[in-house]
């Protein structure tokens, strides 16, 4: 059976790359096409010698920096409708916007792992709330009368695009209803992973701090965290940047209990991860992947009770939940929080359902269940 893998532009590292990275180890003789993939992804693609595609998206200058700007030009669009798949029997796209629009033959199964209709366009109130516009802000409002007509072309390009696809996958309960709301289709959920081996060597420990890791971005409302550490006069260490670090920076200027780390590597993020007290997490996620994290170090998890970490967090035993999201709600479950009442082994076992080999194996006997279909 030949095999190919799509992917949505490869240029940051998030759970979409991840999922993608994991198709080409779960089917190492697939061939990846994607609309564009950065230096840095291309040299790690040789060095496991996958072969891969890109689309002429590729040698559009600046593309890896102003990718979102060409959306409103179709150019994703034509980008993944450009690749010939016809000599396929599967296909498998990873898309959170527009990997999914691939064209391919009747006799080719097309299946989506789709992380999210794309937000720009379906969830568009949400998307620029927390949207900066980047180079184009002295020009805010122009651009939001300019890009609505966009989208609600755009709209009817992915329903249309959505109906082409044989069989969707999704990583949530979620997205799952999403995906039947904006598409009109049904989906199997099949949870993504974390990689539990890094984790088998660390001891965890009792330590004095609480931890946030995220990039810093507005919409993830790192600031209720802080606020709430700085009234009850408690360390706080975050890990992640972003565009929202000076604000949050000065927010926290007249607290030494609040430590900035900026991006550190995996395995100082595992040992501070080891280290805390809990996790906090204060933004909405479809899924989730930290919260995993934490629990796969033996660490509870205190979490904005909306999203992803319903499913996957256990109240009570792996994690608290505050259900507003402000500082008042989050300092309300610090100070109920004992760390001491919970089982580490707990937070180890529901990390161990969420293993890298637990979805391999998912995807495996999914893929095999759709033969005698298709």
């Amino acid at each position: 059976m030949k095999i190919a893998v799509v992917s949505d532009d490869l240029i940051q590292h998030g759970g979409q790359e991840r999922v993608t990275d994991a198709f080409l180890d779960i089917f190492p003789t697939a061939v990846l096409y994607s609309s564009a993939i950065s230096p840095e992804w291309k040299t790690y693609l040789k060095s496991k010698n996958v072969k891969f595609h890109v689309s002429f998206a590729d040698k559009i200058p600046f593309f890896y920096k102003l990718y979102r700007y060409y959306a409103p030009f179709l150019m994703h669009n034509l980008a993944f409708e450009s690749f010939n798949l016809s000599e396929y029997d599967l296909v498998l796209s990873s898309s959170s916007r527009f990997a999914h629009t691939i064209l391919t033959k009747p006799k080719t199964v097309h299946v989506c792992y789709m992380h999210s209709p794309g937000r720009m366009f379906w969830l568009t109130d949400d998307y620029f709330k927390n949207e900066s516009y980047g180079i184009l802000k002295p020009l805010k409002k122009f651009a939001k009368s300019f890009l609505s007509y966009f989208l609600l072309y755009q709209r009817m390009l992915d329903y249309v695009a959505a109906q082409r696809v044989n069989v969707f996958l999704t990583n949530s309960e979620v997205v799952k209803k999403r995906i039947k709301k904006f598409y009109g289709r049904e989906s199997s959920v099949i949870h993504p992973f974390i990689d539990l081996k890094p984790f088998k060597k660390l001891v965890a420990k009792d330590g004095d701090y609480f931890l946030v890791v995220t990039r810093l971005a507005a919409w993830k409302r790192v600031d209720i965290a802080i606020e709430a550490c700085m009234d009850l006069n408690l360390k706080l260490k975050i890990i992640g940047d972003g565009p929202d670090m000076p604000r949050l920076v000065n927010l926290a200027k007249k607290s030494p209990l609040i430590e900035f780390m900026g991006a550190v590597p995996d395995d100082v993020k595992l040992d501070t991860l080891a280290g805390s007290k809990a996790l906090i997490q204060t933004q909405y996620e479809d899924f989730g992947i930290v919260p995993l994290e934490a629990n796969a170090t033996g660490k509870v998890v205190l979490a904005y009770g909306k999203g992803g970490v319903l499913e996957t967090m256990q109240k009570g035993k792996t994690a608290e939940f505050f259900y507003s999201q402000n500082a008042e709600s989050v300092k309300q479950l610090l100070i109920s929080f004992d760390s001491t009442r919970y089982d580490i082994k707990e937070c180890t076992k529901n990390a161990e359902r969420f293993d890298l080999s637990v979805f391999r194996q998912n995807v495996l006997n999914f893929i095999n269940s759709i033969g005698s279909v298709y």
